[in-house]
């Protein structure tokens, strides 16, 4: 009959293993299975619905006969017999179970106060382990993923915090999986849910922000004013360089206001061209 037996690791930790060594069951435990057959056999066909047991697809039974792991570990899925009075069985569900790790305050490493939630994704690889190496495996898992947590995030500061999440996740998967394999649980996701910060901190980044972000607008603006002002001497001296240029701009900003609104416009003439204008006449007239 193969079994779960002891064996001490390097730490001097007890943990179970397999083994394939032939046990018997001794004199008691043969009195016993012979009595359990007696009645199986008396109280036949009813002692079926005793015998007979189901397991999911997703689940697999435990066996333990007269407090030893019965041949074969696990058995499942679909039906199997058990002998009364000396079977007990545990069920085990092997599916993904997803449980969040209670909001942790953690000191980082540049001494700020944060809180951190996470959620973890575990399954059960292996039944038999995360029966006999754990009173719950799951349960245990979660305080384990708690406390490797605040060890993971107290090593890193407020800016790694919010900026390697997916670094940080993936160092907590490989210390929890670790940890967590002589139970017969695997580890599949780590994911880092939230960091909430103290207010009075959000208020000083918040005006940090706030300042950095003016201080830009200012600079974009200082840079526009210099570019247009670049752009309006250029066309100074293109303007300046031709006197009817200059007459020709300023008729074409009188024509954009007329446009926009009836108004009275004042159009200056030169004094040079009423002089001249005076010396046609007088020479029209002597003719």
């Amino acid at each position: 009959m193969s079994r779960i037996g002891t064996m001490d690791d390097d730490r001097g930790n007890t943990k179970y293993s397999y083994s394939e060594e032939e046990t018997s069951l001794g004199c008691c435990g043969c009195l016993l299975f012979a009595f359990s057959c007696f009645l199986i056999l008396m109280f036949f066909p009813f002692s079926l619905c005793i015998c007979m047991k189901m397991v999911q697809e997703y689940e697999r039974a435990v066996i333990f006969r007269l407090g030893r792991i019965k041949a074969g570990g696990a058995q499942g899925p679909g039906m199997f017999f058990i002998v009364p009075c000396i079977d007990d069985i545990q069920k085990v569900d092997l599916r993904t179970k997803t449980f969040n790790i209670p909001p942790q305050e953690i000191l980082s490493k540049d001494t700020v106060t944060v809180t951190v939630d996470a959620v973890i994704y575990a399954s059960i690889f292996d039944p038999v382990l995360s029966v006999c190496n754990v009173t719950n495996a799951m349960f245990a898992t979660t305080l384990l993923s708690a406390t490797t947590l605040r060890n993971v995030l107290g090593t890193r500061t407020m800016a790694e915090m919010l900026q390697d999440r997916e670094v940080i996740a993936a160092s907590m998967q490989q210390m929890l999986d670790e940890a967590t394999n002589q139970w017969g649980i695997r580890v599949e996701r780590v994911e880092i849910k939230d960091v909430r910060l103290p207010k009075m901190l959000q208020r000083a980044m918040a005006a940090e922000a706030e300042a950095a972000r003016d201080a830009k607008a200012k600079v974009l603006a200082a840079e526009g004013e210099q570019m247009a002002s670049r752009a309006l001497k250029e066309a100074a001296d293109i303007i300046s360089s031709s006197p009817t240029a200059l007459q020709l701009r300023y008729l074409q900003t009188l024509s954009s206001v007329a446009a926009e609104r009836e108004s009275t416009i004042l159009f200056p003439i030169p004094i040079d061209l009423m002089k001249g204008m005076g010396k046609g006449g007088a020479l029209r007239t002597t003719m």
